[in-house]
């Protein structure tokens, strides 16, 4: 079950409202799931319900994607306006610091967002913002492509295609590793998701200049990389490790560039460790804290 919420933003143009949906479930440490461009939160329902026996999770529709609607008129979609904006969701969800775990896109909003101080840990999956620019030429044209043809194609041709475990591999093998895995109604819905994603172009265009280039210290970051990622090859996770230096990095053996249908426990594991990690640190710092209090009590 999906619900909407209504909250306000800060952006260039100041003050503005906003309306995202979201799914949310189970109990715990909150823990905020981003996905991709083009993309929707049903790309987490592989691993949701995994997740949900340890987290209160809330899964969002980015603003322009999925069913949520587009930022105001005039506010850009880059990753400064679009993290705080997500800030904001947090805070009208009554949540604070989440672990924070993103894809694509969704990682680097998820990393950006731990350097602002706004997570407790961070789960990236081949995050955008590593890249060169030949492979940022190349990454930005195969989505454009996948958009065009999401456009071109009629709803009874794509249902047609998605039955076949061929027409699903033509659909989504650019993302997934195992395309064959998801299943028909999955592939209908994502690919009438980046078709109708009114954030898509203004998106890209805010994303052709982005390098994540700044350090995230002091909270638990992993950083895992399909080993099959056709879209961000995985050399750009030796990048991101240089530059956030104190980050896990972790291969993803047999994945895709979205990961979580490839394998769920393999992703589900990965999230998990990472913000059971800011639980342990959190208690060692109690620990040292409170030996410190005895030693000058």
């Amino acid at each position: 079950m999906t619900a909407t919420v209504s909250f306000t933003i800060d952006s260039p143009l100041g003050p503005r409202p906003t309306t995202v949906t979201y799914a949310r479930e189970g109990a715990g440490e909150p823990l905020l799931l981003l996905h991709g461009i083009g993309h929707h939160l049903q790309a987490w329902q592989p691993v949701s319900d995994v997740l949900a026996a340890d987290h209160d999770v809330i899964a969002v529709d980015l603003p322009g994607f999925g069913a949520s609607g587009p930022l105001p008129a005039g506010v850009p979609y880059d990753l400064a306006t679009v993290a705080a904006a997500l800030g904001a969701l947090c805070a009208a969800l009554g949540v604070e610091r989440p672990h924070v775990a993103g894809n694509s896109l969704g990682g680097l909003l998820a990393l950006e967002m731990g350097r602002r101080g706004l997570a407790r840990s961070v789960t990236a999956l081949s995050p955008a913002g590593f890249w060169s620019q030949a492979e940022r030429r190349y990454a930005f044209g195969t989505l454009r492509a996948m958009r065009a043809g999401a456009r071109a194609l009629p709803l009874p041709a794509l249902e047609r295609l998605s039955r076949s475990a061929l027409g699903r591999a033509a659909l989504t093998g650019t993302i997934y590793a195992r395309p064959a895995h998801r299943s028909p109604e999955a592939v209908v819905a994502e690919t009438l998701a980046l078709r109708e994603a009114t954030g898509f172009e203004a998106t890209l265009a805010a994303g052709g200049s982005v390098r994540f280039t700044d350090d995230v210290p002091g909270i638990p970051v992993t950083i895992a990389w399909g080993s099959r990622d056709r879209l961000l090859p995985r050399r750009q996770g030796v990048r991101a490790k240089r530059t956030v230096p104190g980050a896990r990095l972790v291969k993803l053996a047999g994945c895709g560039h979205v990961p979580m249908n490839d394998d769920p426990a393999l992703v589900a594991r990965v999230i998990r460790d990472t913000a059971r990690s800011s639980a342990a640190d959190a208690a060692a710092g109690s620990a040292t804290g409170n030996c410190a209090s005895a030693m000058t009590g």
